[in-house]
């Protein structure tokens, strides 16, 4: 009888039922113990960035005993014919990592907002990167409100190197989810913080905007100081699917700790005396523009 060897590991790649398991000695291709599949899953069993136990087989390869519980999971709804599907784009992610340029293209300040809300939902540390600073003379202007509500944001240029090697440490030791736009230079700055980096996730990023969801491949690529970057396309169609309006300004950090003192506890923070959010508004310590994002999520708008 052969002696079965059992691992921990980590989930870096997942595809058409397959998972590398990087378990501190090397990569094991997996697949999941037919019991972990028995009964209806609302959701992925397991995930890109999920700890897993393996048991390791004869021929090299693994089965998957048991998946870890998530300390979150970025989530988005997969509607299937047989009802609603909880697809998971990274699991356990340290931090969400999201790229947008200062210029070319205009910042779309509104989509942030919209990303920040699910990473506090979620739970998970945001970092904002305001890349192409030397297009523009004013970026610490465009996206200081984000500094000033708590977020780190980062300054960068591929142009000058700037900030290259903060958002290297930044991302040092990490699990990230890495998000943003089109055309803000995420392959440029990847590349420049390891060689390579930027070609590798953009390869992933164009096969899973072409494949179906059920098949695409989705990984993590290994830094080399430690951690890995995982990119992470349709955050813009996270639907905000579980959340009601009423709690849409708990995610908003600037409007959370005023929300106690306003004269009713249902308050919309529209219209009603005695708001402390309005209040804050007209008194100019909170911003209209992420004021206006509020109204516009609450109302369920893009």
């Amino acid at each position: 009888m052969t002696n079965e060897i059992q691992k921990r590991g980590l989930i870096v790649k997942a595809q058409s039922g397959f998972f590398t398991v990087e378990t501190g000695e090397g990569f094991v291709i997996c697949r999941l113990r037919g019991k972990l599949k028995q009964g209806r899953a609302m959701g992925d069993i397991a995930a890109l960035g999920d700890y897993v136990n393996i048991t390791l087989l004869d021929d090299g390869s693994g089965v998957v005993e048991n998946v870890e519980e998530r300390s979150q999971a970025i989530v988005r709804l997969d509607p299937r014919p047989q009802g609603i599907f909880q697809q998971v784009l990274l699991a356990n992610a340290d931090q969400a990592v999201f790229v947008f340029a200062c210029a070319s293209p205009t910042p779309k300040l509104r989509m942030l907002d919209r990303f920040l809300v699910i990473t506090e939902k979620q739970k998970i540390p945001a970092v904002i990167i305001a890349n192409k600073i030397d297009l523009v003379e004013n970026a610490k202007e465009l996206f200081s409100v984000y500094e000033s509500i708590g977020y780190r944001v980062i300054y960068t240029s591929t142009k000058t190197g700037a900030g290259v090697d903060e958002l290297k440490t930044q991302l040092q030791k990490k699990v990230s989810a890495l998000a943003g736009p089109s055309g803000v230079g995420k392959s440029s700055l990847l590349n420049m913080i390891q060689d390579g980096l930027g070609l590798a996730v953009n390869e992933i990023s164009a096969a899973m905007k072409k494949g179906r969801h059920t098949t695409v491949t989705r990984q993590m690529f290994a830094l080399d100081g430690g951690g890995y970057v995982a990119d992470t396309p349709g955050w813009k169609s996270l639907a905000l699917w579980d959340t009601e309006a009423e709690e849409i300004d708990a995610y908003f950090p600037e409007l959370r700790d005023l929300v106690p003192h306003c004269q009713f506890s249902d308050c919309t923070h529209k219209h009603e005396p005695g708001c402390a959010v309005l209040a804050a508004v007209k008194a100019g310590t909170i911003y209209p523009e992420r004021y206006d994002s509020y109204l516009r999520l609450r109302a369920g708008q893009e």
